[in-house]
């Protein structure tokens, strides 16, 4: 078992207790009545600015690294980006190996006038309606854990919330399916999860696969202003940043670095 299905099943298994505590059907009403922090689809939007756009990540641990923050002032980190220049924010709310918590997301939401991705391993619609009441703008969906019927059904689940879905793939098969499948966004994902190896030419050498009305964005094992110049060489739209800014001293100067 990789470390994707290991996630996705300890996912399942919370998301048990989750429905018995807070049934679906009540989520679902409390979904449809909320009203959303900002306006429909702003993380596409954000995406879709001249140059490239930065999504800056916040995460306290990663099955790879372990331990990035111990003390963790994460409505701090938000702030910074909002103020550094970052165009969106992930936040991590899975719990078992990247020590996330929802309440991350819903206290941070408030704080920052950026739209949010929920940066979890969603195997249910259960995670999308409550990524709504948390304040998320966008929920994560990993082609390697869903079927053809379930992202449909996802993304469709999505357009009717208001949000956006941010669609990863690792290869060309499962980018040609989010293409298929009518992904807006698509992000490749840069590092094999088997091995934990990193390769920034996965983006690159899956850029040409993507047509341009979709956004492109590069995930993982971006670290230097020369990373972005070359992506951004490469017509990719959007990076995903999490390890070295959350390890940065100065998240302001790194993220303007990135844009070049």
């Amino acid at each position: 078992m990789n470390i994707l299905q290991q996630l996705a099943q300890s996912t399942k298994n919370r998301y048990k207790g989750k429905e018995v505590n807070r049934p679906l059907a009540l989520l679902k009403e409390q979904a449809e009545l909320c009203t959303p922090l900002s306006p429909a689809f702003p993380f596409a939007r954000a995406l879709r600015k001249e140059g490239l756009s930065v999504i800056c990540e916040i995460k306290k641990a990663s099955p790879s690294k372990g331990i990035i923050s111990s003390d963790f002032p994460y409505l701090e980190i938000a702030k910074e980006y909002a103020i550094g220049g970052g165009d969106a924010i992930s936040v991590l709310t899975e719990p078992s190996l990247f020590l996330g918590k929802d309440r991350y997301l819903s206290e941070i939401a408030p704080l920052v006038s950026l739209p949010l991705l929920r940066k979890d391993f969603t195997v249910c619609p259960y995670q999308i309606y409550e990524a709504k009441l948390l304040g998320a703008s966008s929920v994560l969906l990993i082609c390697a854990l869903l079927s053809d019927a379930d992202i449909e059904s996802y993304l469709q689940l999505c357009e009717d919330l208001g949000l956006d879905a941010l669609v990863e793939a690792h290869d060309k098969q499962e980018t040609e399916r989010a293409i298929a499948l009518g992904a807006k966004i698509i992000g490749v994902n840069n590092r094999d999860l088997k091995t934990f190896k990193v390769d920034l030419e996965t983006s690159i050498r899956l850029r040409n696969l993507v047509p341009p009305s979709i956004i492109f964005v590069s995930e993982s094992g971006i670290e230097t202003k020369q990373d972005t110049r070359i992506l951004r060489s490469h017509g990719i739209d959007a990076v995903l940043v999490g390890e070295c800014l959350m390890r940065s001293f100065d998240k302001a100067g790194m993220i303007k670095g990135f844009k070049g």
